[in-house]
C-alpha cells in the first residue's frame, strides 16, 4: 500500500488573501485563533516546536523537512492542491519551489481543487471571491502547458506512463470529455501514454462519466458523512445540533453545535468494498472550528490507534489491487484539524502509525 497525503499550500501570504482576510493572512492565522468549545476539546492545535512555517519565504527548507519526514515514516507522496481558475492561478509558488529543487526527495501529483471561492467560513457562501471558470481549448492548453513541466519531473507520479491528475469536482466540468481528449493528445505529444484522470468522490456528487474517468479517490470525511450514515444516526445528530443551537441562543459563551463520533466515519470506510480503480480515503482528526468557530464540525474520539487499525484494514483491501494508493486527508490541513504533521498534542503518533502499517 502506498499512502498519499493531500497537501495544502496556503502557508504564505499573497495579495488576494491580504485583500480578503487581512494583511499577512495565512492558514496559521485561523489555526492560532482556535478555542476550546466543549469539555476535553483540544484547541488551539500547536505545531511541534512551534514550527509555524512559511512555504514561500522558507519554502525550500520547509519542503525538504516535510519530504524527509514523510519518507522516514513510509509516506509515498503528496497530492498537492492546485488552484487554477481559468484565467488566474493562486498559491502556485510552493509547488514551483518543489520543482526548482530536485534534491527534495518526495513523490507528488497535482490535485486540481476546482471550486469557486466564497466567504463560506463566515457563512457568506453567496459572496464570491474567485469564480471557477473552465474556458475553452486555448485555456485548457495553457493549463496543460503549465502542468507539463511538473509531469516531466521524475518525482511526479505516473501510472502506466500516464501522469496522475486529480480533479476534485470533475462533475462541474461540462466539457470534460473534450478537455480530457485534449489533455491526452498533448500528453502523448510529450512522450506519455496520456493522463491518468482521478475524480473525487465527495459529499456533493459523483461523476458517473466512467468512460472518460480512469478512477476515483474518496474525499473523506465528506463522502461518508453524506452517503453512509444510517437514518438513526442522522436523526440523533440532527436532534443534538438542534438542542445545542437552542442552548447557544441563550448563552453568551458558545458551545460547538456539531460533533460526530469518529467511529461513524471510520466504520463505513473500512467496511466498504472498493473496485480496482477506486482509492480509499482516510482522516486522522477533523476539527474545523479554527475556521468556523462554534458553527464548525469536530469528530470526537479520534485517535492514532483507531486510525492505524483502519489503515491496516484498507491495506488488506488494496494490496491485491494493481494500483494500491490510499489518500489521507491530510498532511497539513491545520485549519480543519486534519493533519498528520507533528503537533504538541499528538506528537508523531499518526506518522508512527503509518510507518508500522506500511512496513508490515
Amino acid at each position: 500500500m502506498r499512502v498519499m497525503c493531500l497537501y495544502l499550500p496556503q502557508y504564505h501570504s499573497f495579495k488576494e488573501n491580504d485583500e480578503w482576510w487581512g494583511k499577512g493572512y495565512t492558514e496559521w492565522t485561523a489555526v492560532k485563533r482556535g478555542r476550546p468549545l466543549y469539555k476535553g476539546h483540544i484547541q488551539p492545535r500547536v505545531p511541534l516546536d512551534g514550527r509555524y512555517y512559511d512555504l514561500v519565504n522558507e519554502g525550500r527548507e520547509t519542503l525538504k523537512w516535510q519530504a524527509e519526514l514523510a519518507r522516514k515514516y513510509g509516506i509515498y507522496g503528496f497530492s498537492i492542491y492546485q488552484y487554477w481558475f481559468g484565467k488566474k492561478q493562486l498559491m502556485n509558488r510552493p509547488m514551483e519551489i518543489l520543482l526548482e529543487n530536485p534534491d527534495i526527495d518526495i513523490n507528488y501529483s497535482i490535485c486540481w481543487a476546482n471550486e469557486t471561492w466564497t466567504r463560506t467560513w463566515y457563512g457568506l457562501s453567496e459572496n464570491v471571491l474567485m469564480k471557477q471558470e473552465y474556458g475553452d481549448k486555448e485555456d485548457w492548453k495553457r493549463h496543460f502547458d503549465y502542468n507539463l513541466k511538473f509531469f516531466k519531473d521524475k518525482r511526479y507520479i505516473k501510472i502506466d506512463n500516464k501522469p496522475l491528475f486529480q480533479i476534485y469536482r470533475s462533475f462541474d466540468i461540462e466539457r470534460l470529455e473534450e478537455m480530457r481528449k485534449c489533455f491526452d493528445s498533448w500528453a502523448k505529444e510529450a512522450g506519455f501514454e496520456g493522463i491518468y484522470l482521478l475524480s473525487g468522490k465527495t459529499r456533493d456528487r459523483i461523476d458517473k462519466r466512467e468512460d472518460i474517468i480512469d478512477g476515483y479517490y474518496y474525499f473523506e470525511p465528506g463522502f461518508t458523512l453524506k452517503n453512509d450514515l444510517t437514518r438513526s444516526k442522522i436523526l440523533s445528530y440532527d436532534l443534538l445540533v438542534l438542542l445545542r443551537t437552542f442552548i447557544n441562543k441563550l448563552r453568551k459563551k458558545k458551545i460547538l453545535e456539531r460533533r460526530i463520533p469518529s467511529k461513524w466515519i471510520l466504520d463505513p470506510i473500512v467496511k466498504r468494498d472498493y473496485k480496482e480503480n477506486e482509492f480509499p480515503g482516510l482522516i486522522p482528526d477533523w476539527d474545523n472550528t479554527p475556521r468556523r468557530s462554534y458553527k464548525g464540525l469536530a469528530y470526537t474520539n479520534t485517535s492514532p490507534e483507531s486510525f492505524e487499525e483502519a489503515l491496516r484494514i484498507l491495506k488488506k483491501k488494496k494490496d491485491k489491487a494493481p494500483y494500491d494508493l490510499v489518500f489521507v486527508n491530510a498532511w497539513n490541513e491545520w485549519g480543519e484539524g486534519a493533519m498528520i504533521e507533528p503537533d504538541e498534542y499528538r506528537g508523531y503518533a499518526y506518522l508512527e502509525a503509518i510507518k508500522r502499517v506500511v512496513e508490515e
